[in-house]
């Protein structure tokens, strides 16, 4: 079955153009989350330097004053309510940024995911952290 399913990934992959295209789909994904992130206040990529932002775990942190002037405890729990925010709404799961990383967002970018659905997504990333701010 594992060998299969890994036959099945590789003929979608041939289906949608191989190798360049994957990397197109992904690289996508992140141009427009990188054209969202550039008309938002409260967020920014954890990568600073758009050589070093990977296109498939595209990682966020929020940079509101009022988010980076909670003690560090507190910016924890509010990243990680708009993650439940947006589990509870069905829109994102497995959002919250690495155990290891500033409090933050983390979309997946990869080749598997169409570019209309992360489109779709950012609106609801502003409407949590509305929610959130509104408390």
């Amino acid at each position: 079955l594992a060998v299969e399913d890994a036959l099945d990934g590789l003929r979608w992959a041939e289906s949608v153009g191989g190798l360049p295209a994957l990397v197109a789909r992904s690289e996508a994904n992140l141009a427009a989350v990188a054209r969202w992130v550039d008309g938002a206040d409260w967020i920014d990529f954890l990568a600073r330097d758009p050589a070093t932002r990977s296109c498939t775990s595209i990682c966020l942190q929020i940079v509101d004053p009022w988010f980076t002037a909670l003690e560090p405890a507190e910016r924890a729990k509010a990243a990680k309510k708009i993650a439940t925010l947006l589990e509870s709404e069905g829109v994102a799961y497995d959002i919250g940024s690495y155990k290891d990383a500033p409090p933050g967002l983390r979309i997946w970018g990869g080749a598997t995911v169409d570019t209309s659905d992360v489109e779709a997504l950012l609106p609801w990333l502003d409407w949590a952290w509305q929610t959130l701010r509104k408390g």
